[in-house]
C-alpha cells in the first residue's frame, strides 16, 4: 500500500513507518517537526516538512491510506490553552478529512487515547477498561481526541470512510535508535532513565496514598513495537462505511514503585526519587482490556515491561 503517515518524524510515528516500510509499504511522512526530528524519518520513506494543511497537496488518489499521529498531546499545555488543541487536532484533522473525501482515499487509522475516558468508574468488571466504557474527558486534549472520533464515525456514516481509532494507554520502548525524545518529557519511564543516568535532580514520585496495593498509581503500559503492529493490522482490516475503536493495553497494571524497582533492575543503577503530592485528576488505575483488539484485528502485545526498560535503556545509551 501507498500511505501517508502524519507525525511520522515523531517517537510514535517514526516506528510505525519503520515497521511499514519493513513489510514493502510506500510510506510518505508529513510532519512539521513541531515534537519530531527530521533523523527519524527512515531511508526510504518521502517527508514533506509541513503541517497537516499540507496533505492537501500531497494526497491523491494514488495513495490506499493514511495513518494520522499528527497532533498536539500535552495535557497541561491543553488546560492552559485549548484553543491549540481545537486548532492544532480538531480543525486540521476536519481539513484532512474534506482532503481524503476530495482525492477518494477511504482508508484511516487514527491516533486516539486513554485520555478520553477520563476517571473510569472505580467498579470496573476485571478492574479492565473496554470500548464501552463511558468516555468522559477531563481536559482539553482528551475532549479533542474524542470530538475526532466522533467526527470519524459521522464521515464513516456519512461518506463511506473506513477508519479506526487506536486508543493508546502508555507507550514506552524504542526500536533500532527510535526512541522517546520529547521537551518536556512527561512520562515515567524515559524520565527515570535520565534519572538514573544522574541527569537533573531526579524523577518525581506523585502520590502514595492511592488506594492500591502500594500506595502508588497504577499504569498500563504497552511497548512502541506492539502498538505499531497494532496501526499495521488495523490498516490492513478496516472497512469502508464503518468507524470501530479498539484500546491497545496489555491488560495488566504496573505501580509506579514497581515501574522504579524494574527500571534498577535492568540498569543496575539506583534511581533518584522524591515524593511529591498527587497531581489533580490523575486517577489510581488505568488498565486496559486489549480483548477486542485480540479477537478483531489479531493483535497480541509480545513484550514485557522489563523489554519496554531495556530497549529504551539501550537506545539511551547509545
Amino acid at each position: 500500500m501507498k500511505v501517508l503517515v502524519t507525525g511520522g518524524a515523531g517517537y510514535i510515528g517514526s516506528v510505525v513507518a519503520q515497521q511499514l516500510l519493513a513489510q514493502g509499504h510506500e510510506v510518505v511522512v508529513l510532519d512539521d517537526l513541531s515534537a519530531g526530528h527530521p533523523d527519524a524519518v527512515l531511508a526510504g520513506a518521502t517527508w514533506h516538512h509541513g503541517d497537516l494543511s499540507a496533505a492537501a497537496d500531497i494526497l491523491d488518489s494514488s495513495f490506499d491510506a493514511v495513518i494520522h499521529l499528527a497532533a498536539k498531546s500535552l495535557v497541561g499545555e491543553s488546560v492552559r490553552h485549548p484553543e491549540r488543541y481545537w486548532h492544532g487536532n480538531i480543525v486540521a484533522t476536519l481539513g484532512l478529512l474534506d482532503t481524503m473525501r476530495a482525492t477518494g482515499v477511504k482508508r484511516l487509522v487514527f491516533s486516539s487515547t486513554a485520555a478520553v475516558y477520563g476517571n473510569p468508574l472505580p467498579d470496573l468488571p476485571g478492574g479492565l477498561i473496554t470500548e464501552d466504557h463511558p468516555t468522559a474527558p477531563i481536559n482539553p486534549y482528551g475532549a479533542s481526541k474524542l470530538a475526532i472520533d466522533h467526527m470519524l464515525t459521522a464521515e464513516a456514516n456519512a461518506h463511506g470512510l473506513g477508519a479506526v481509532s487506536l486508543r493508546y494507554f502508555n507507550v514506552g520502548g524504542a526500536s533500532e535508535g527510535l526512541r522517546e525524545r520529547h521537551d518536556p518529557e512527561t512520562h515515567l519511564i524515559p524520565n527515570l532513565l535520565k534519572a538514573a543516568q544522574g541527569e537533573g535532580e531526579g524523577a518525581k514520585l506523585f502520590g502514595i496514598d492511592y488506594p492500591t496495593a502500594d500506595g502508588t498509581a497504577v499504569r498500563d503500559y504497552i511497548h512502541i513495537l506492539d502498538l505499531a503492529q497494532a496501526h499495521l493490522l488495523a490498516m490492513e482490516w478496516v472497512e469502508s462505511g464503518t468507524h470501530e475503536v479498539f484500546n491497545l493495553g496489555t491488560g495488566v497494571g504496573s505501580s509506579v514503585l514497581e515501574v522504579i524497582d524494574a527500571v534498577g533492575r535492568v540498569t543496575g543503577k539506583e534511581v533518584p526519587v522524591t515524593e511529591e503530592p498527587r497531581r489533580a485528576g490523575d486517577p489510581a488505575t488505568l488498565v486496559a482490556s486489549g480483548q477486542k483488539a485480540r479477537e478483531v484485528l489479531g493483535w497480541a502485545p509480545q513484550h514485557s515491561l522489563e523489554d519496554i526498560i531495556a530497549d529504551a535503556w539501550k537506545a539511551l545509551e547509545g
